[in-house]
């Protein structure tokens, strides 16, 4: 079937332009002084804010500048309803919290951080490519990449049920503090599949929810991403019909018939409460669900571990949500904000921030996966220590490769689980990829 390419200008309105701008020189050892103001997310572990006021406020002490720390959550849309408000009064604080698409939404108001970006780089090493496609959309890095808040998804499974009703070892294939052990090549998404039968027909069914959910779209993006399936390529064709695809939505149906009759309404929420309730196996989460039941049902808690992604033919893939911090480019400051971005970035500051979150947050720096604050957690001992990516496995954004503007109308619409859900429900793979075709050009006559 021919391609069909979607104007980028057509398909969002108001996207960011791609041109670059200049920047004046970043002299990191200068003392700004002046008045600089944050607007960050409110993070929900608690100690998450108070660490990251700590590393703030003692580089404010040194360079002498008033710095003032606002925390906006997420309920209620406070943060994002105020970096709209921001960026169209063209006023308010210096440097915002953003997250997943909102650097290539607001790309236009953002001062590009390049010169940031290499001295953090040329301090912790690379930087995963997942992090890399939203943040250096325009060509340049236009945000800097955050620890704090950025987390990925893989499987919290219920050791006893993998043992009894899958004959899987999780604890042998994904040891406490080591590497996985060679037998984890063999945890692929065939595998998977067989343990959602076994582990369905004994009453404990892996929690994956379909609904119009970021849970839903991460692990569902992951899982496309595995089979080298994508709606819309690179360049912003549209690739629908392809062999690859195909695939996936015949897995999915497959996958589909071993899942609570009612994911297709879950929120955030309900895999959570399926695992914590005893009843679910699995469900592709951070560790705040285990923080949860290790709080109100310890002894589900204590049969819980995080372990690596399934492998698909592509590899294996983490889903990612990341967060960013993005200096607006009328900021009155920008010499002070640009000092504060590196010196929340040093390694010993990451590490604390790491620790601060109880292992929450992941660096997007492979170079600083290594600390034992994953290892130390539990019960059971070492629960997390395969939080982090160990091994042969990548984070990927789902959606992605398509542009970030293209990619962020795929995910806010969840076409991928509507998919899978319009496939588990018996409708053929032609008419389920007539109907996503149709979804996404529509959007180019926006």
């Amino acid at each position: 079937m021919p391609k069909k390419r979607i104007s980028r200008r057509r398909f969002i309105a108001g996207t960011a332009a791609t041109a670059a701008a200049i920047t004046a020189p970043y002299v990191s050892t200068s003392y700004a002084a002046g008045s600089l103001s944050l607007g960050m997310w409110d993070h929900w572990v608690p100690g998450g804010n108070k660490i990251f006021d700590q590393i703030a406020q003692e580089w404010a002490a040194k360079e002498k500048v008033d710095l003032t720390i606002d925390y906006l959550s997420t309920q209620g849309n406070k943060l994002l309803l105020t970096i709209a408000a921001e960026a169209q009064a063209r006023a308010g604080h210096d440097v915002m919290d953003f997250s997943a698409w909102e650097p290539a939404q607001y790309s236009r108001q953002l001062e590009p951080v390049g010169d940031v970006m290499k001295e953090v780089l040329a301090t912790n090493g690379p930087i995963t490519e997942a992090m890399q496609y939203i943040g250096t959309y325009t060509g340049d890095w236009n945000v800097v990449p955050s620890t704090r808040g950025s987390l990925i998804l893989p499987p919290c499974s219920r050791i006893d049920y993998f043992k009894q009703e899958a004959g899987i070892d999780l604890q042998a294939m994904f040891p406490a503090g080591k590497d996985p052990a060679p037998e984890a090549a063999n945890w692929t998404w065939d595998t998977f599949l067989v343990a959602a039968e076994k582990c369905h027909k004994a009453g404990h069914s892996f929690g994956l929810p379909l609904g119009a959910t970021t849970d839903s779209l991460d692990w569902v993006g992951s899982l496309f991403s595995a089979y080298g399936a994508a709606l819309v390529d690179a360049k912003g064709n549209i690739t629908v019909d392809t062999p690859e695809v195909r695939q996936v939505l015949d897995y999915s149906k497959r996958l589909y018939a071993f899942l609570p009759p009612d994911v297709a309404s879950w929120d955030n929420a309900s895999n959570n409460k399926w695992l914590v309730s005893g009843k679910g196996a699995l469900i592709f989460n951070p560790p705040s669900a285990w923080v949860v039941a290790k709080r109100d049902a310890p002894d589900v808690a204590e049969k819980l571990w995080t372990h690596a992604m399934p492998k698909g033919p592509k590899g294996r893939f983490a889903p990612l949500l990341p967060r960013y911090q993005g200096l607006w480019n009328f900021s009155k400051n920008k010499s002070a904000a640009k000092s504060l971005l590196v010196h929340i970035n040093k390694p010993d500051n990451i590490r604390k921030l790491v620790a601060g979150a109880a292992g929450y947050d992941i660096p997007p720096y492979q170079k600083l996966l290594d600390y034992k604050v994953w290892d130390d957690q539990g019960p059971p001992p070492g629960t997390l220590s395969h939080y982090p990516n160990r091994g042969d496995q990548r984070n990927v954004m789902p959606c992605s490769p398509a542009p970030p503007p293209i990619a962020s109308q795929l995910y806010t619409n969840a076409i991928m689980p509507k998919m899978m859900v319009r496939i588990g429900r018996g409708e053929s793979i032609d008419k389920t990829l007539a109907w996503a075709r149709s979804e996404i050009e529509g959007y180019s006559r926006q």
